[in-house]
């Protein structure tokens, strides 16, 4: 990826570090809490006979947490990097970057505040009251007017394929969100969904699946696509396979939802449709993973000894791998097996922490030295232990939850000759029990691998100043 090399402009960087630093901060509280209600599924015990720390009222915590907390700041703070180091100039508004960090911050809290006490629009991926809802939008609507005003002034006549997939983010996580949580007021803390029965359905699952699709895939292919040839040092592997990429992946993906209601009181035409669209989005999604994974052609000895290369390399080998799984899952008859087993949590968690939070950690790495002025972090053996913790934390989870999920579809499938059930709901509990011990095994090997994250942050942030603005040896252009 070229940049001009002339005088740097006066980049916006306070917003970025204060994102950055926020992204660490919520990933430890998101997947701590992912950490215990694991435990409490093995132990119950864990939730100390208090409500607010119940299962059923951490869950929507923990997932609002890393995707929207550690998730959505790490593609605040990579997305207002990125538009401004392409685009040569300075963010379009500093007050709208301020407000969007402080508005997103605030929205995270009250997020905290309201789930545990139950107040919840009950709507997965979508929990929060609707005075919340107002904010996310008021914050988001900041968000695309600075990034889209960054993109206008800029300097440069190219914008790099990175914007385009942010900017897709931006605009469809808006639609998804407005047209998802429209809703009837009755009081400050409780509302009914504007929308009833199947349709509501409907809607729910448009919006949750291209929340992952957008949210979780478009934005953070984004960062990939930038940060993985800059970590590189080489351009990006086929930029016209990026831009047919983008295109393809942005016109399947908002057509997968309906996989989600497989066997529902949707139409079936709808359901089949879901099915079709999901199994094409195979092709474009292994397209920008080849994309990203070659782009390292002539630089693959940089993995012995780069571990943010690593991070960043290996996320896209999970993405391969959970767009793979996805599209195989969504075909109704592998679904009437999967569906509603530890198989899907599987495979959430292969997208979530191993192309999400991997991809991520990779970039905020990356990203540290040069916001906080140093040539590279304190640490480069800390980064390698923490690639190590994460990558033997993730394939221990997924692998537990994969083995349990098929166990569980084949045990709540199989009938004795008179057609009664073979085993009860319980005995598929119990056999599960083993597989949730090693997924909380995992999860905790993650989260170590995020305080030793945190630790070598600190010291590299308390260290001498080098030089404002400068970029590590291995992330020159």
């Amino acid at each position: 990826m070229s940049e001009i090399s002339q005088a740097q402009p006066d980049y916006n960087y306070k917003v970025v570090r204060q994102f950055t630093i926020m992204t660490i901060v919520w990933g430890i509280i998101g997947m701590s809490l992912g950490v215990l209600i694991a435990a409490q599924l093995f132990a119950p015990a864990l939730n100390f006979d208090i409500p607010w720390l119940t299962y059923s009222r951490l869950r929507p915590l923990h997932t609002n947490a890393v995707i929207f907390a550690f998730g959505g700041c790490a593609l605040f703070a990579t997305s207002y990097y990125i538009v401004q180091r392409t685009s040569q100039v300075r963010l379009f508004s500093d007050k709208l970057a301020s407000f969007t960090f402080w508005g997103w911050q605030a929205v995270i809290v009250a997020a905290v505040i309201t789930l545990p006490l139950g107040i919840t629009g009950s709507k997965e991926y979508a929990e929060l009251e609707w005075p919340i809802d107002i904010l996310i939008t008021l914050v988001w609507v900041a968000y695309i007017i600075n990034f889209f005003g960054t993109l206008v002034i800029r300097k440069t006549s190219h914008i790099y394929v990175a914007n385009w997939f942010l900017g897709a983010f931006m605009l469809t996580v808006a639609v998804l969100h407005i047209g998802n949580s429209m809703a009837i007021p009755l009081s400050f803390t409780k509302s009914y969904s504007l929308y009833a029965g199947a349709v509501d359905a409907m809607m729910q699952w448009w919006y949750g699946h291209n929340a992952v699709g957008f949210f979780l895939t478009a934005g953070f292919l984004g960062m990939m696509y930038y940060f993985v040839p800059k970590q590189a040092g080489r351009p990006v592997y086929s930029y016209r396979l990026s831009i047919v990429h983008f295109w393809a992946l942005i016109s399947l993906y908002i057509w997968a939802g309906p996989h989600h209601l497989h066997y529902t009181a949707l139409p079936d035409w709808t359901q089949s449709l879901g099915m079709v669209m999901s199994v094409i989005l195979f092709v474009p999604s292994w397209g920008g993973m080849i994309n990203g994974i070659m782009t390292l052609s002539g630089a693959w000895h940089k993995l012995r000894t780069d571990p943010v290369l690593r991070f960043l390399i290996v996320s896209l080998s999970f993405y391969g791998m959970s767009t793979f799984e996805g599209p195989m899952m969504a075909i109704k008859t592998v679904n009437a097996l999967s569906h509603y087993t530890d198989w899907t949590i599987g495979h959430v968690h292969s997208g979530a922490l191993g192309w999400v939070a991997m991809v991520s950690i990779g970039s905020v790495y990356h990203l540290i030295p040069v916001l906080f002025a140093q040539r590279s972090m304190y640490s480069t053996k800390l980064i390698n232990v923490h690639f190590w913790l994460t990558t033997i934390g993730v394939v221990l989870y997924i692998v537990a939850m994969w083995m349990s999920g098929v166990l569980q579809g084949l045990m709540w499938r199989a009938v004795n000759a008179d057609g009664t059930l073979t085993y009860s709901f319980v005995e598929s509990l119990e056999a599960s029990k083993p597989f949730y011990v090693v997924r909380f095994i995992g999860g905790v090997f993650v989260v170590a691998g995020m305080l030793i994250m945190a630790y070598n942050t600190y010291m590299t942030i308390r260290a001498p100043k080098h030089s404002l603005g400068e970029e590590p040896a291995s992330a020159a252009a």
